[in-house]
């Protein structure tokens, strides 16, 4: 973060200043126990904790000043109310973002937006930048009102590349995002059913993700899958540079010749105007093939070379937690924890990856809920049962009382099954899996399945390392 002094936070913010103006920043934190010395603690009230209640901590861990919404001791802006429901501090923290954005020279902010795979292809372009220059992609999702403006804010003095994840829950969100980054590439990863609840319908959603593609100026780049015909469309609404990635023979960035290897990866040649190099990801499914395709096409963009991308895909880390993490256990038994989030798009990629994975065992897909699916949930959820047991998952099992919406029987006699909670889906599971089998943990972000899939895996552990 540039440095600011609390004046000019005051300025900046339209709030009251409490303390001496000239106090310097560097720094901004939401977090008490993480503050530093020269951060600007800015108090938030949540849902279950109130911000102010820790300013001691944070000025105990080295927090400057303090950006508030009611006063408290210590030098400190008060901010102006809100004018919505979002708290008044985040609304504050998103002008001092947009007051360091305007500062930056030289500096390409990515902006990345799709209805499934953003966070994980925000990953890997971070991944692949930083191979050219100093690059600063946070890990997780933090693609919203206050996690766009922290992005910005916590890049490094010298950052060339700010990878910038973008959602959207309704129309105008996105715009709202790119008025805040000024992105100067906008990359659209699909169009899907995701918040159809609360867009309306699946043109709503292409809607909403094109603002991003309107927001890039003619000097920039957009990057779109050409595998989406909603996405590629969007080609019509730039004067910018477009590059189009994906499987397509008309996709400018490409990869041909997929194999899949004997641990579910893939390998498969990156094409680009005539240039063909071998190249790999270390990760699970055919889908992080094409979300490796975008960060090549955003390395392109840039100016790096085919070959120094080919090779920085075959370093890929996965960044981000429970987006297909793979964990070995006793007994080669192997656990996909993909419980991050879930839509029918990234339930139907996760399923078919699950499939695909060659295994002596059984295939177990442990699913929970998807959210915001609007009238059409209980439709879209059956198809997605339907789909797995068609494609060879030989025990499907559902969890949760909202998740009768798969339609499964209700027996623990049967292969595929709905379970009411996690105790009974925890009894199942572990009497079930035998050696050799895989189990795949995937739900909205609600479900809080991350807590399930811990769980049998410590008992599986358990089980299994006594064998």
């Amino acid at each position: 973060m540039y440095d600011l002094t609390l004046g000019q936070i005051c300025d900046i913010v339209g709030g009251k200043l409490i303390g001496d103006p000239a106090i310097k920043v560097s720094g901004i934190s939401i977090d008490s126990r993480s503050c530093a010395a020269g951060d600007l603690f800015a108090a938030i009230v949540g849902e279950r904790v109130d911000g102010h209640d820790y300013v001691g901590q944070a000025v105990s861990n080295g927090a400057s000043a303090l950006l508030t919404s009611k006063q408290v001791e210590g030098s400190q802006v008060i901010v102006p109310a809100s004018p919505d429901a979002l708290d008044p501090v985040i609304h504050a923290i998103a002008k001092v973002s947009s007051h360091v954005r305007s500062l930056m020279r030289g500096v390409e902010v990515i902006g990345i937006t799709g209805s499934s795979g953003k966070t994980s292809t925000k990953d890997m372009i971070g991944q692949v930048l930083s191979h050219a220059a100093t690059t600063h992609a946070p890990s997780g999702s933090q693609n919203n009102e206050l996690g766009l403006p922290l992005t910005l804010l916590s890049a490094p003095r010298d950052v060339k590349y700010i990878v910038a994840e973008m959602g959207m829950r309704g129309l105008g969100h996105i715009t709202h995002l790119c008025e805040l980054a000024q992105p100067t590439i906008g990359v659209i990863t699909n169009v899907g059913r995701a918040h159809i609840g609360e867009v309306g319908s699946i043109e709503g959603i292409a809607k909403a993700k094109s603002e991003l593609v309107k927001a890039i100026q003619p000097s920039g780049v957009v990057v779109l899958n050409a595998d989406d015909e909603r996405v590629v469309a969007m080609r019509e609404l730039t004067k910018a540079t477009v590059f189009t990635y994906g499987f397509s023979s008309a996709a400018d960035v490409r990869a041909e010749n997929l194999q899949l290897t004997a641990y579910g990866s893939y390998t498969f040649d990156l094409v680009y105007r005539g240039e063909r190099i071998p190249a790999s990801i270390p990760m699970l499914g055919e889908h992080n093939v094409l979300n490796a395709l975008a960060a090549a096409a955003v390395g392109i963009a840039v100016g790096m070379e085919v070959t120094d991308i080919a090779r920085a895909l075959t370093t890929l880390k996965l960044m981000s937690k429970w987006r297909m993490e793979v964990h070995q256990i006793p007994g080669n038994l192997t656990v996909i924890n993909d419980a991050y989030n879930a839509n029918p798009e990234s339930m139907t990629a996760a399923l078919e990856t699950l499939a695909a994975i060659p295994a002596p065992g059984k295939k177990f897909a442990i699913l929970g809920k998807m959210h915001e699916l609007g009238d059409d949930s209980d439709a879209i959820h059956a198809q997605i049962a339907k789909l797995a047991i068609d494609i060879g998952i030989t025990n499907v099992v559902a969890v949760g009382e909202a998740a009768t919406a798969y339609g499964l029987p209700a027996s623990m006699d049967q292969k595929s099954v709905w379970l009411p909670n996690f105790d009974s889906a925890c009894d199942y599971i572990v009497k079930e899996v035998d050696s050799g089998d895989i189990l795949l943990f995937k739900a909205s972000r609600a479900e809080q399945f991350e807590v399930l899939a811990d769980r049998i895996e410590v008992v599986l552990r358990a089980k299994w390392g006594q064998q």
